[in-house]
């Protein structure tokens, strides 16, 4: 029983220096060497666990995801009304920009290895996938869309808003200095403008 707690222990001090590492480095930039030092551990642990960087990463995505999507659903819970609710997500978003950015970082490096790898791009399509649900779930499945957008479904509506608020937070990141761009995370509220 111990050797296992042990275990999980293990992996998760690695799990979390790699999260660390890539966030703030990249993961183009980061070897598993300074991973290992930064844990803690024997780059063979890394091997033992993970096999290799990739293995690593969709491990620590997999974790990002599974820990993100639970606080997002929770924030989408909030509030009685659909204006409510979004801007829960918007307050939430606001505050993983400027508490931690490195998880937009790490996403958006994803992202940029979804293009290219099968394997990371059908995790990407099942987060994104998942995030528009919800959105359409506790948003706009019970909302009168305004003449303004009928012809659109709820789920393209919620595309649009996950969409928005990604290139929003990517806006932000490059750009921290400018402090009307996390503001325009609000923006969205638009679309229950009378």
């Amino acid at each position: 029983m111990d050797n296992q707690k042990e275990i999980i222990t293990q992996e998760e001090k690695i799990l979390d220096a790699a999260y660390y590492c890539i966030s703030t480095s990249g993961y183009a930039n980061i070897s598993l060497r300074q991973i290992a030092e930064e844990a803690g551990v024997a780059l063979s642990q890394l091997h033992y666990y993970f096999n290799n960087k990739e293995g690593l990463l969709t491990a620590v995505v997999n974790k990002v995801i599974h820990k993100y999507t639970v606080q997002i659903e929770q924030h989408l819970r909030k509030g009685k009304t659909a204006r409510d609710k979004t801007q829960s997500l918007i307050n939430f978003f606001e505050k993983i920009l400027k508490d931690d950015p490195g998880l937009f970082r790490l996403l958006y490096d994803f992202t940029n290895l979804a293009l290219w790898s099968e394997s990371f791009n059908g995790q990407l399509q099942r987060l994104y996938e998942n995030l528009s649900n919800m959105i359409k779930k506790h948003i706009l499945d019970n909302i009168y869309i305004k003449d303004f957008f009928k012809g659109y479904s709820p789920r393209a509506l919620s595309r649009m808003i996950l969409g928005a608020m990604f290139g929003t937070a990517i806006q932000v990141l490059l750009e921290p200095e400018e402090k009307e761009l996390p503001q325009a995370l609000n923006a969205i509220q638009i679309i229950f403008d009378k």
